[in-house]
């Protein structure tokens, strides 16, 4: 079966036909890097890279590109607010998205282009735009002349009459029609600019993601991805300068994540209810977070609140309590043991499952159900009485395949416990030999202190992080 994705261009399922084969060319469209990412940020950053992960899985070769934003309306504000250089600014909370996603699991980029490196490849772009008549000067500033656009609106599914009502000329704007929208800015006085057969200033939002795509993955690529707020106008922007530019499609599919709520409210500065990144992983394991994010279909929305991620903490502890215990049984299992084919018959029913469940527009949350099947037979197997290492390692190397699809990783217990700690867990064991429970209960509670927290199981002592 073939992967099946959701086009938001076209409002459906499609096959995914890479244009060539076994390999894929994707652009997420990155932060405009003035403070911290917050948790709607991440998810377009979480899912894209599952996507990305998934169909390497796959098989394919994929280019994956993701830019930065690093000269803006909103960072020009922030630098003059903190009296800090725009560049600094800028390398500082590139640093801190880098610091954040990675701990979320998250790949870099292939590329991670920035706009202030392609400023001459947007300038070029810009001048075709206006020699073609899609674009004119105005008192410095360059326009886009959308009118001019045929299928303006073809990926928001909006006639141009639906989106002029509302729109209009702002103070300061000198623009021929109310649609139109800016390519290049003239600069304020004491602000960051650039030379132009325009004048001095710095190009417009829309213009940056055009020309980067293009420059890194080609006049036609195979997906086009963001959150779904940016489907208008910014995606519908892009879609009109690089296909005037270019005469052909900008991009094969495009794939949008649905929004966060908070607490079942829309998140928005109005409400003050902004979950930042940096802060929220200092409370909840960033492997938590990313469990919760794809524990709902990318295309629906999801609602962040402290009970629901306590529930996918419990439900991600499950899926690892029961690797950690196919781990601990294998050292003391026999090369084959009864039944061995059935059960390495029921593992692979499991991995198809969710392979099922992904090549069906990355359906992440049937995938998990998938890996909560494959824990509930590890566990039902780990009862019987003898067990085979067959078994047991394929049961552990699809728990890791599977989970690493999903930017999970399987940590070794020798990896997150110091020597310390296992003379103490030694120590609290041969006392419980000893029936010394007066002791075993003392190193208990002081691993507790650490942060250990300790669980006894029918096939030894487990550990997690309290």
């Amino acid at each position: 079966m073939s992967i099946q994705l959701y086009n938001t261009l076209t409002r459906k399922k499609e096959p995914f036909i890479p244009q060539e084969e076994g390999k894929v060319s994707m652009y997420v469209c990155g932060p405009t890097v003035y403070n911290y990412i917050h948790i709607g940020n991440a998810r377009p950053v979480i899912v894209f890279d599952t996507v990305r992960r998934y169909l390497e899985y796959r098989g394919y070769d994929v280019k994956f590109v993701s830019n930065f934003t690093d000269i803006d309306d909103k960072i020009i504000a922030a630098a003059n607010e903190l009296g800090e250089d725009v560049s600094e600014l800028t390398e500082r909370f590139i640093n801190a998205y880098f610091e954040d996603v990675t701990a979320l699991g998250c790949n870099k980029a292939d590329v991670h282009p920035r706009v202030t490196d392609h400023i001459e490849d947007i300038v070029n772009f810009i001048q075709v735009l206006i020699d073609k008549g899609f674009a004119y000067e105005s008192q410095g500033d360059v326009y886009y002349r959308t009118n001019k656009f045929d299928g303006y609106g073809k990926l928001s599914s909006q006639s141009t009459d639906e989106l002029i009502v509302g729109a209009r000329i702002e103070a300061g704007e000198k623009k021929e029609d109310p649609l139109d929208f800016v390519l290049w800015k003239t600069a304020k006085e004491n602000e960051v600019s650039w030379d132009s057969p325009w004048g001095a200033g710095r190009p417009g939002w829309h213009i940056e993601c055009s020309v980067m795509a293009r420059e890194h993955l080609g006049d036609t690529m195979d997906i086009h991805a963001g959150g779904q707020d940016l489907m208008f106008p910014h995606h519908e922007n892009e879609i009109a300068q690089s296909e005037a530019m270019t005469g052909k499609p900008f991009a094969k599919y495009w794939m949008h994540n649905g929004y966060i709520n908070i607490d079942n409210e829309k998140m928005s500065k109005s409400l003050d209810n902004f979950v930042l990144v940096n802060e929220i992983r200092k409370q909840v394991d960033p492997k938590v977070l990313r469990f919760f994010i794809l524990s709902v279909h990318y295309r629906h929305p999801v609602n962040f609140s402290e009970e629901l991620v306590t529930q996918a903490e419990a439900g991600l502890e499950r899926i690892l309590t029961a690797y950690k215990n196919v781990e601990y049984r294998l050292g003391a299992s026999a090369n084959l043991g009864d039944q061995s084919d059935i059960w390495l018959h029921k593992i692979d029913a499991c991995k198809d499952d969710f392979v099922t469940a992904m090549d069906d527009d990355f359906n992440t949350a049937n995938g998990i159900a998938a890996i909560f099947e494959l824990a509930r037979l590890a566990n039902v197997y780990l009862l019987e009485k003898n067990t085979a290492k067959d078994v047991l390692e394929k049961f552990l190397v699809t728990f890791e395949s599977l989970l690493d699809v999903l930017g999970i990783p399987m940590d070794a217990e020798e990896d997150l416990l110091d020597e310390d700690i296992e003379k103490l867990i030694e120590e609290r064991l041969e006392a419980r030999r000893n029936r010394d429970f007066a002791r075993s209960d003392e190193i208990r509670d002081e691993l507790k202190e650490k942060g250990i927290l300790l669980e006894d199981t029918a096939q030894g002592t487990r550990w997690k992080r309290g």
